[in-house]
């Protein structure tokens, strides 16, 4: 029986990774920290069996630390992460403060008590964007090249943990996924935010540049990806997350009505956010070669799957409508600060 820490376990990807977990690995404990920032939701994750949910942030080494020493943690996973594109252009510092600084203070509470593993997962965004005309995809040699103040964020959390493995021989490895759906995804996010408006009847705001397009991985396809690195992934290394499927905004609109049975009226065009990155994709040859890893959830069955969890969980996501800080689709002044 193992202890695992999951950082960020409160917010979209962390807690499905707690519920992943606890269906893999019954015989392990599960310690979930959260900050609780406005994307975080307790209940996601709070009184799940098996799981102790403690409310804290990973900036607080002291805090990291004694949670550690005192459940016996064997293996962190760290989800932690301001990650909204758009709040970070009007909140620059909160990403630094806790993708950059946050980072450090879990490796260091990581290396002050011995911890056997600590995964980190970063974003397929630090590789900066890629043409829309070509057919390249980013592998785990491409050169960071950020583009925004979250791309830079999280790339900064990445040298930090790299820095803590060259420097102390601390056991991390490195995730970068491409972008994640499914069930529990705050509805700012563009595919909730496109069915919650949908199920309302309400306009969906769809970016000028329509052709820009992202790789769509379901969450319980990366939390399987995660599981095969923590058990036969190499220290020391990064590996690519992706599902090799690109869908573009324009796609998505389409996708989220077709499964609502809505027709194409609710679609409507609104200014591009500054520094909009125009395409992603990840070569994940790497992670599906050396360990034998391979998405199982296609996009039609994945984004049919997550319209109608929204569909049936209104109570959940109807009382998170307008927390926030950013209405896309708005009238918003990018350069406030």
């Amino acid at each position: 029986m193992s202890t695992v820490l999951v950082t960020g376990a409160a917010g979209f990807i962390g807690s499905n990774f707690v519920r992943y977990w606890r269906r893999e690995h019954p015989g392990d404990r599960v310690v979930g920290l959260d900050a609780l920032t406005y994307a975080g939701v307790r209940e996601n994750v709070e009184g799940l069996p098996g799981v102790e949910f403690v409310h804290g942030s990973i900036a607080n080494t002291e805090l990291v630390e004694h949670l550690l020493r005192a459940h016996g943690v064997d293996v962190v996973v760290n989800f932690a992460a301001e990650s909204h594109n758009s709040l970070a252009i009007l909140r620059p510092g909160d990403f630094f403060a806790t993708n950059v600084m946050g980072t450090q203070g879990l490796c260091e509470a990581v290396r002050r008590v011995g911890v056997a593993r600590l995964h980190h997962i970063s974003t397929c965004e630090v590789y900066g964007d890629l043409p829309l005309d070509a057919d390249d995809a980013f592998t785990e040699e491409s050169p960071y090249l950020p583009r925004t103040p979250y791309n830079a964020a999280k790339a900064g959390g990445d040298h930090v943990v790299r820095s803590y493995g060259l420097t102390y021989d601390l056991p991390a490895t490195i995730t970068n996924c491409s972008n994640n759906y499914g069930p529990f995804q705050f509805p700012e996010k563009v595919i909730p935010l496109f069915t919650t408006r949908a199920l309302a009847g309400e306009a969906l705001p769809l970016y000028a540049s329509t052709k820009n397009r992202r790789e769509w991985l379901h969450v319980d396809d990366h939390a399987a990806a995660i599981d095969a690195v923590l058990a036969h992934g190499r220290i020391g290394e990064t590996y690519n997350v992706g599902s090799g499927h690109e869908v573009d905004i324009e796609g998505i609109a389409d996708s989220v009505l077709g499964a609502l049975g809505l027709g194409p009226e609710l679609k409507t065009i609104v200014p591009d956010r500054p520094s909009h990155d125009r395409r992603y994709l990840l070569d994940s040859s790497k992670l599906r070669t050396e360990l034998g890893w391979a998405p199982r959830i296609g996009w039609d069955e994945g984004i049919a799957a997550t319209v109608d969890w929204y569909r049936q969980n209104e109570a959940w996501w109807r009382p998170l409508i307008g927390r926030s800080p950013v209405v896309e689709g708005a009238d918003t002044d990018w350069g406030t600060t």
